[in-house]
Protein backbone atom coordinates (compact mmCIF):
# COMPACT_ATOMS: atom_id res chain seq x y z
CA UNK A 1 0.00 0.00 0.00
CA UNK A 2 1.36 3.42 -0.93
CA UNK A 3 1.62 5.85 1.95
CA UNK A 4 -1.11 8.08 0.51
CA UNK A 5 -3.55 5.22 -0.18
CA UNK A 6 -6.52 4.92 2.19
CA UNK A 7 -6.42 2.16 4.77
CA UNK A 8 -8.82 -0.60 3.83
CA UNK A 9 -10.91 -1.72 6.78
CA UNK A 10 -12.94 -4.91 7.14
CA UNK A 11 -15.71 -4.65 9.73
CA UNK A 12 -16.92 -7.74 11.57
CA UNK A 13 -19.88 -7.62 13.94
CA UNK A 14 -23.00 -9.76 14.18
CA UNK A 15 -25.27 -6.77 14.83
CA UNK A 16 -26.30 -5.08 11.55
CA UNK A 17 -27.04 -1.77 13.28
CA UNK A 18 -23.57 -1.61 14.78
CA UNK A 19 -22.02 -2.47 11.40
CA UNK A 20 -24.06 0.35 9.91
CA UNK A 21 -22.60 2.74 12.47
CA UNK A 22 -19.05 1.62 11.71
CA UNK A 23 -19.68 1.89 7.99
CA UNK A 24 -20.86 5.46 8.48
CA UNK A 25 -17.88 6.28 10.69
CA UNK A 26 -15.40 4.97 8.14
CA UNK A 27 -17.17 6.95 5.41
CA UNK A 28 -16.43 10.16 7.31
CA UNK A 29 -12.66 9.52 7.19
CA UNK A 30 -10.97 10.39 3.91
CA UNK A 31 -8.01 8.17 4.74
CA UNK A 32 -10.12 5.04 5.29
CA UNK A 33 -12.07 2.78 2.93
CA UNK A 34 -14.50 0.01 3.78
CA UNK A 35 -13.12 -3.23 2.33
CA UNK A 36 -15.98 -5.53 3.37
CA UNK A 37 -18.42 -6.40 6.14
CA UNK A 38 -18.81 -9.72 7.94
CA UNK A 39 -21.44 -10.94 10.37
CA UNK A 40 -19.75 -14.03 11.79
CA UNK A 41 -16.32 -15.47 12.49
CA UNK A 42 -16.10 -17.87 9.57
CA UNK A 43 -17.15 -15.14 7.15
CA UNK A 44 -14.55 -12.66 8.39
CA UNK A 45 -11.79 -15.21 7.93
CA UNK A 46 -12.93 -15.89 4.37
CA UNK A 47 -13.43 -12.20 3.51
CA UNK A 48 -10.00 -11.35 4.91
CA UNK A 49 -8.49 -13.90 2.54
CA UNK A 50 -10.53 -12.58 -0.38
CA UNK A 51 -10.15 -8.82 0.13
CA UNK A 52 -6.76 -8.45 1.92
CA UNK A 53 -7.71 -5.45 4.09
CA UNK A 54 -5.16 -3.49 6.07
CA UNK A 55 -7.15 -3.59 9.31
CA UNK A 56 -9.92 -5.85 10.62
CA UNK A 57 -12.27 -4.45 13.26
CA UNK A 58 -13.29 -7.60 15.13
CA UNK A 59 -16.09 -8.25 17.59
CA UNK A 60 -15.50 -11.09 20.06
CA UNK A 61 -18.95 -12.63 20.44
CA UNK A 62 -19.67 -13.99 16.96
CA UNK A 63 -21.66 -16.90 15.51
CA UNK A 64 -19.90 -19.92 13.98
CA UNK A 65 -16.42 -18.88 15.09
CA UNK A 66 -15.74 -16.51 17.98
CA UNK A 67 -13.60 -13.44 17.58
CA UNK A 68 -10.58 -14.92 19.36
CA UNK A 69 -10.50 -17.96 17.05
CA UNK A 70 -11.10 -15.79 14.00
CA UNK A 71 -8.28 -13.44 15.05
CA UNK A 72 -5.92 -16.37 15.52
CA UNK A 73 -6.76 -17.72 12.06
CA UNK A 74 -6.32 -14.34 10.37
CA UNK A 75 -3.01 -13.55 12.06
CA UNK A 76 -1.65 -17.03 11.33
CA UNK A 77 -2.39 -16.74 7.61
CA UNK A 78 -2.00 -12.97 7.11
CA UNK A 79 0.48 -11.63 9.69
CA UNK A 80 0.63 -8.29 7.87
CA UNK A 81 -3.08 -7.63 8.51
CA UNK A 82 -3.80 -5.85 11.79
CA UNK A 83 -6.72 -7.06 13.88
CA UNK A 84 -8.26 -4.56 16.29
CA UNK A 85 -10.80 -6.01 18.69
CA UNK A 86 -13.86 -3.79 19.16
CA UNK A 87 -16.04 -5.28 21.86
CA UNK A 88 -18.09 -4.70 24.98
CA UNK A 89 -16.03 -7.21 27.01
CA UNK A 90 -13.44 -5.54 29.24
CA UNK A 91 -12.48 -8.47 31.49
CA UNK A 92 -8.84 -9.50 31.79
CA UNK A 93 -9.48 -12.95 30.32
CA UNK A 94 -10.86 -11.49 27.07
CA UNK A 95 -8.14 -8.86 26.77
CA UNK A 96 -5.27 -11.29 27.23
CA UNK A 97 -6.89 -13.99 25.07
CA UNK A 98 -7.10 -11.45 22.23
CA UNK A 99 -3.48 -10.43 22.72
CA UNK A 100 -2.34 -14.06 22.70
CA UNK A 101 -4.33 -14.63 19.51
CA UNK A 102 -2.36 -11.82 17.86
CA UNK A 103 -4.72 -8.84 18.04
CA UNK A 104 -2.86 -5.58 17.60
CA UNK A 105 -5.41 -3.52 19.49
CA UNK A 106 -8.34 -3.69 21.88
CA UNK A 107 -11.00 -0.99 22.10
CA UNK A 108 -14.32 -1.02 23.94
CA UNK A 109 -17.56 -0.32 22.11
CA UNK A 110 -18.24 2.56 24.46
CA UNK A 111 -15.27 4.45 23.00
CA UNK A 112 -15.94 7.63 21.08
CA UNK A 113 -15.73 7.75 17.28
CA UNK A 114 -12.36 9.53 17.28
CA UNK A 115 -10.86 6.91 19.57
CA UNK A 116 -11.99 4.13 17.22
CA UNK A 117 -10.55 5.96 14.21
CA UNK A 118 -7.27 6.55 16.02
CA UNK A 119 -7.07 2.86 16.83
CA UNK A 120 -7.62 1.88 13.20
CA UNK A 121 -5.01 4.31 11.95
CA UNK A 122 -2.45 3.31 14.57
CA UNK A 123 -2.94 -0.39 13.81
CA UNK A 124 -2.57 0.36 10.12
CA UNK A 125 0.81 1.93 10.89
CA UNK A 126 1.89 -1.25 12.63
CA UNK A 127 1.42 0.01 16.17
CA UNK A 128 -0.19 -1.82 19.07
CA UNK A 129 -3.09 0.23 20.32
CA UNK A 130 -5.48 -0.03 23.25
CA UNK A 131 -8.44 2.07 24.27
CA UNK A 132 -7.98 4.35 27.26
CA UNK A 133 -9.82 2.07 29.70
CA UNK A 134 -7.97 -1.03 28.50
CA UNK A 135 -4.60 0.74 28.60
CA UNK A 136 -5.20 1.67 32.24
CA UNK A 137 -6.18 -1.93 33.03
CA UNK A 138 -2.99 -3.22 31.41
CA UNK A 139 -0.83 -0.70 33.25
CA UNK A 140 -2.44 -1.69 36.56
CA UNK A 141 -2.03 -5.39 35.80
CA UNK A 142 1.62 -5.22 34.79
CA UNK A 143 2.33 -2.78 37.59
CA UNK A 144 1.17 -5.43 40.06
CA UNK A 145 3.47 -7.99 38.45
CA UNK A 146 6.53 -5.76 38.55
CA UNK A 147 8.77 -6.72 41.47
CA UNK A 148 9.55 -3.85 43.83
CA UNK A 149 12.82 -2.13 43.16
CA UNK A 150 15.43 -3.41 45.56
CA UNK A 151 16.13 -0.94 48.32
CA UNK A 152 19.72 0.10 48.67
CA UNK A 153 20.95 -0.68 52.18
CA UNK A 154 21.08 2.12 54.69
CA UNK A 155 24.56 3.57 55.07
CA UNK A 156 26.21 1.80 52.13
CA UNK A 157 29.58 3.14 53.27
CA UNK A 158 29.48 0.68 56.18
CA UNK A 159 30.56 -2.92 55.93
CA UNK A 160 27.98 -5.62 56.64
CA UNK A 161 29.50 -6.22 60.08
CA UNK A 162 29.55 -2.51 60.90
CA UNK A 163 25.89 -2.29 59.90
CA UNK A 164 25.13 -5.21 62.26
CA UNK A 165 26.93 -3.44 65.09
CA UNK A 166 25.08 -0.18 64.39
CA UNK A 167 21.73 -1.98 64.29
CA UNK A 168 22.37 -3.58 67.68
CA UNK A 169 23.44 -0.20 69.05
CA UNK A 170 20.19 1.31 67.80
CA UNK A 171 18.29 -1.49 69.54
CA UNK A 172 19.85 -0.45 72.83
CA UNK A 173 22.52 -3.11 73.19
CA UNK A 174 25.70 -2.21 75.05
CA UNK A 175 29.13 -3.31 73.86
CA UNK A 176 29.28 -6.58 75.89
CA UNK A 177 25.83 -7.54 74.58
CA UNK A 178 26.92 -6.83 71.00
CA UNK A 179 30.05 -8.91 71.48
CA UNK A 180 28.01 -11.89 72.73
CA UNK A 181 25.40 -11.48 69.98
CA UNK A 182 27.99 -11.42 67.17
CA UNK A 183 30.50 -13.83 68.80
CA UNK A 184 33.28 -11.27 68.64
CA UNK A 185 35.48 -9.68 71.28
CA UNK A 186 34.61 -6.47 73.10
CA UNK A 187 37.72 -4.84 71.60
CA UNK A 188 36.51 -5.72 68.07
CA UNK A 189 33.14 -4.16 68.88
CA UNK A 190 34.90 -0.99 70.00
CA UNK A 191 36.91 -0.92 66.79
CA UNK A 192 33.76 -1.32 64.70
CA UNK A 193 32.01 1.47 66.59
CA UNK A 194 34.99 3.79 66.07
CA UNK A 195 34.85 3.04 62.35
CA UNK A 196 31.09 3.59 62.23
CA UNK A 197 31.38 7.00 63.92
CA UNK A 198 34.07 8.05 61.48
CA UNK A 199 32.24 6.87 58.37
CA UNK A 200 28.94 8.45 59.43
CA UNK A 201 30.80 11.61 60.48
CA UNK A 202 28.99 11.76 63.82
CA UNK A 203 30.40 12.95 67.11
CA UNK A 204 29.36 10.15 69.43
CA UNK A 205 27.43 6.94 69.95
CA UNK A 206 24.17 8.75 70.68
CA UNK A 207 24.23 10.61 67.36
CA UNK A 208 25.00 7.36 65.52
CA UNK A 209 22.03 5.67 67.20
CA UNK A 210 19.72 8.53 66.22
CA UNK A 211 20.93 8.32 62.61
CA UNK A 212 20.36 4.56 62.62
CA UNK A 213 16.85 4.83 64.01
CA UNK A 214 15.94 7.55 61.50
CA UNK A 215 17.08 5.17 58.75
CA UNK A 216 14.84 2.40 60.10
CA UNK A 217 17.59 0.08 61.29
CA UNK A 218 15.84 -0.37 64.62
Amino acid sequence: MASDDPLRVLVCDDHPLFRDGLRGLIATAADLDLAAEAGDGAQVVELTRATSPDVVLMDLQLPSLNGIEATRAIVANHPDIAVVVLTMFDDDASVFAAMRAGARGYVLKGAGPEEVLRAVRAAGRGEAVFGQQIARRLMDYFGQLRPPAPRSPAFPELTAREREVLTLMALGHRNPDIARELFISAKTVTNHITSVLAKLQVADRTEAILRARDAGLA
